[in-house]
């Protein structure tokens, strides 16, 4: 069902099932899977893809400009997966030439009340953001990962999956896989056990990263020593793998 007081571009494509809230106003080259529910006063500008079943709530505005000073108006784009929550007053905004051209949400996202997504920025699936979450350009979020409210994130940054971020936090390095990070400036607080417990990982898988998490970050060595270390005394599971490839990806450094 399309409110008859949306105003909704000849150019866009609205897939069938899609419902449109009153005074939505719905730019050109948008695309709006089925089942979708876009709610009132929502802004949704050029170049926008939301996938099937996604629910965008009343006043949040999807593609805008990025705030961004070298953007010269090239075409740029925002991609939303499925299933998707946008709550109110939440702002998601279109990438740069400069960055990549692509702002993309992952699938089955809550990006709650108030929540920022800057220009470049990738989140994976299942992420959630808390009210007044802000994400600035070029940050990278994996799969699972929670981010507390009055949370902001610095440029460039990346979060492994299956991290917990906690609230009113400020986030200048990496975060690493599996972890609790809170604090201005952000620190580690240990595993995100429950949050690993709830997503079905072993007793032993958890037993084999927090070794990892001690060796890494606890007894003071040097990141080659502790990875050698790891190898001897952990040895090599998925888990543990991707953690230490996570770790030496990182080019602004890992929060400690």
């Amino acid at each position: 069902m399309i409110h008859p007081t949306a105003l909704i571009s000849p150019k866009a494509e609205i897939d069938s099932g899609v419902t449109i809230g009153p005074y939505t106003i719905i730019g050109d080259q948008v695309k709006i899977g089925a089942d979708a529910v876009i709610g009132p006063h929502v802004t949704i500008d050029p170049y926008v893809e939301i996938g099937p079943e996604c629910h965008i709530f009343q006043f949040a505005s999807i593609g805008a400009l990025p705030q961004a000073i070298k953007f010269e108006g090239e075409e740029t784009h925002v991609k939303i997966g499925r299933k998707t929550i946008v709550r109110e007053f939440a702002t998601i905004n279109r990438g740069t030439g400069f960055g990549g051209g692509i702002t993309e949400v992952g699938e089955e996202n809550l990006l709650m009340a108030y929540t920022h997504i800057a220009h470049d920025c990738k989140t994976g699936r299942g992420v959630i953001l808390a009210n007044n979450a802000t994400l600035a350009g070029h940050i990278t979020i994996e799969d699972y990962v929670t981010i507390g409210g009055l949370t902001a994130l610095h440029q460039f940054v990346r979060v492994g999956k299956h991290a917990y971020i906690g609230g009113k936090s400020a986030v200048v390095k990496d975060v690493p896989p599996f972890v609790i990070a809170a604090g201005d400036r952000a620190k580690l607080h240990g595993l995100n056990r429950v949050g690993l417990k709830r997503h079905g990982f072993s007793d032993d898988a958890l037993a084999m990263l927090k070794k990892t998490y001690r060796l890494i970050f606890r007894i003071g060595l040097t990141l080659n020593e502790a990875i050698e270390r790891v190898r001897a005394e952990v040895g090599q599971t998925p888990e543990v793998d991707y953690f230490l490839a996570f770790i030496k990806k990182s080019e602004r450094g890992m929060t400690r």
